[in-house]
């Protein structure tokens, strides 16, 4: 047995931010934030919206697309940065609003990698024999902790979620293996300063700018075009593959500059290359799962081809998914 994914989905919010409107709130231009980083527009939630608003919508998609109803769902795992709340886990709102009653759930944090490690998780459980149907979700409203007077970080993230649903099946299709790393010297590249535990809530922390996240944009670019390429051979090298077996190979949608430099060294380049970073900037846990839904329902998988997924973020997490589809 071995899980499959039989379903895709994704939602995204209705407002649109695109860089023409970003020049009028910081000193930054529209061909600036291009070259730099490929995008030209992302969504965001408005308010009312958070982030089991995309979750549980992406989830609805993703078992329409598979034929499969909640109930039937075993697990439920939300890779996340930022839930609704710290506690209870988005997951539990996500199962109440499905009716998912047979369900255990839980989220899981590791930024960007988030729906890796969480597909990689749901796998395990799979192939343990405790799991035969899972529902995976990325969901992100990382506008509610970016500072929108710093255009070093709030040019780049978006709003949105994506959901897959796994379901252990017979036969050479699902998922050959997932690969996870971490390294926790450089976790003061890229988080989130308070809200936690050693930064609770309060009107200082709110006044000095502590609640949004912060980023040295220029090392976690070498790191992660390093990260991501090597974890990807790895994937490769496990099932005794090369890149040019690759059909799809879909990246975390940080940034163009990484895609094409993680793209060149695999030797993976044009169209099997899958990117949207362009319309919705960096989703973080979600950029992944929205991106394999709009190829999936772009016809740009077929049954036997071979997918790549491949991601890098804070903490500094790491990890790739190799999948015959």
């Amino acid at each position: 047995m071995r899980p499959r994914i039989t379903g895709t989905g994704s939602a995204v919010p209705e407002k649109v931010l695109t860089n023409f409107d970003l020049e009028k709130m910081v000193d930054t231009t529209d061909e600036w934030i291009v070259t730099r980083t490929g995008i030209r527009e992302r969504r965001i939630a408005a308010e009312g919206e958070y982030t089991s608003t995309f979750a549980i919508a992406a989830a609805e998609r993703a078992l329409a697309a598979a034929g499969v109803k909640a109930e039937e769902i075993d697990m439920i795992v939300v890779g996340t940065l930022t839930p609704d709340f710290p506690f209870p886990a988005t997951a539990c709102i996500v199962q109440q609003a499905l009716k998912a009653t047979n369900a255990f759930c839980f989220d899981l944090s590791a930024a960007c990698s988030g729906f890796i490690y969480a597909l990689s998780t749901a796998q395990k459980f799979i192939v343990s024999g405790q799991v035969k149907k899972a529902l995976v979700i990325g969901a992100e409203v990382l506008s509610r902790i970016v500072d929108w007077n710093d255009r070093n970080t709030c040019l780049l993230f978006g709003d949105g979620a994506g959901a897959v649903v796994l379901e252990a099946q017979e036969g050479e299709s699902g998922i050959l293996s997932t690969h996870m790393h971490s390294d926790g010297n450089y976790w003061e590249i890229l988080y989130q300063k308070g809200a936690g535990s050693r930064n609770p809530a309060s009107h200082k922390n709110v006044d000095e700018g502590l609640v949004y996240l912060t980023m040295q944009g220029n090392e976690v670019f070498k790191l992660a075009v390093r990260s991501m390429g090597e974890v990807a051979m790895e994937a490769l090298e496990a099932n005794g593959l090369t890149a040019a077996d690759v059909n799809l190979f879909i990246p975390h949608q940080a940034n163009q500059r990484i895609v094409d430099s993680v793209g060149k060294r695999l030797g993976i380049t044009g169209d099997r290359v899958f990117v949207n970073l362009d319309r919705y900037g960096n989703t973080s846990a979600a950029s992944i799962p929205i991106a394999l839904d709009e190829a999936v329902r772009a016809g740009r998988l077929k049954e036997g081809d071979l997918l790549l997924l491949d991601a890098f973020g804070g903490g500094l997490t790491w990890g790739s998914a190799l999948v015959r589809w």
